[in-house]
């Protein structure tokens, strides 16, 4: 995320990033190593990785394995993930990372998954005024067919054809404006281009006024499993400076909210809508 703490290399402690180095250098393909083959996976001298090896054994974070000179993760590893993995559903981790960017990005957020031809939406963070006068509900369970969001065509774009097909056939297709797309040609196209680009742009096609950006989530073996979205309201910002500074912000959230399902193997998963 841009602005990060951790981006400035001033504010990390070496140390710190090379103990975990090490804890990454093992892995179900080598799940036990010597201290020279740390070394090359980790990118340290033999001396460092020899020093951080003993440590993390005397923490007990890595262990002696049965094979002579060779060591392995402990069980005690487990203990660095349980808190992210205690709160297990994806709108719990998404949360936190729309607050981040409303207000000062956008003026809304959300994450939600498709569930037939609609997405249904997990989690919202508003600022300021609320959306409603815009005529925009977008609480945790509210359902909006999918052909009519960024956030649905985001999630669509990265789906089989034929899935694409049957998802906008599988609801009514009404304009919410003048500038909804319901034609399923043209929506075709329109995921062909999302998926191009990469992420999904809307201006006034879900409500007036508002203009959005979302990108999918991707899980295990690349499939899209929710999707991210940014909303701004009229005259905060032309659509292209929007685009350009809020699309790489969305993408950044949805790249972050995959990677956590992919390293939690399953325990992280959308949790269904809400009540």
């Amino acid at each position: 995320m841009g602005g990060a703490v951790g981006d400035n290399p001033k504010n990390q402690v070496q140390s710190v990033a090379k103990a975990f180095a090490v804890l990454r250098a093992f892995g179900p393909d080598l799940p036990e190593l010597t201290v020279a083959e740390v070394a090359t996976r980790a990118s340290l001298d033999r001396g460092t990785a020899f020093r951080l090896i003993h440590t993390l054994v005397g923490l007990g974070y890595l262990q002696p394995a049965s094979a002579p000179r060779r060591f392995r993760l402990a069980l005690q590893c487990l203990e660095l993930g349980h808190a992210a993995l205690a709160a297990n559903d994806l709108s719990r981790h998404a949360q936190p990372l729309l607050r981040d960017l409303v207000p000062s990005v956008a003026d809304a957020g959300s994450l939600g998954v498709l569930e037939g031809g609609e997405v249904a939406y997990l989690a919202r963070v508003e600022g300021g005024p609320s959306f409603e006068r815009h005529g925009v509900i977008r609480r945790p369970g509210t359902r909006v067919g999918a052909y009519a969001t960024a956030l649905g065509q985001a999630i669509l774009a990265f789906l089989p054809r034929e899935e694409q097909v049957a998802r906008l056939e599988a609801v009514p297709r009404v304009k919410l404006s003048e500038r909804t797309l319901t034609d399923l040609g043209e929506l075709l196209t329109r995921l062909e281009e999302v998926r191009e680009r990469g992420f999904a742009l809307s201006e006034g096609e879900n409500a007036y006024g508002l203009c959005t950006v979302a990108a999918p989530v991707f899980g295990d073996g690349g499939a899209p499993v929710a999707g991210v979205s940014l909303t701004i309201r009229g005259g905060r910002l032309p659509v292209s400076e929007f685009a350009a500074f809020a699309a790489p912000r969305a993408c950044a959230v949805a790249e972050e909210l995959g990677r956590a399902i992919r390293l939690s193997q399953g325990a992280i998963g959308t949790g269904g809508t809400a009540a």
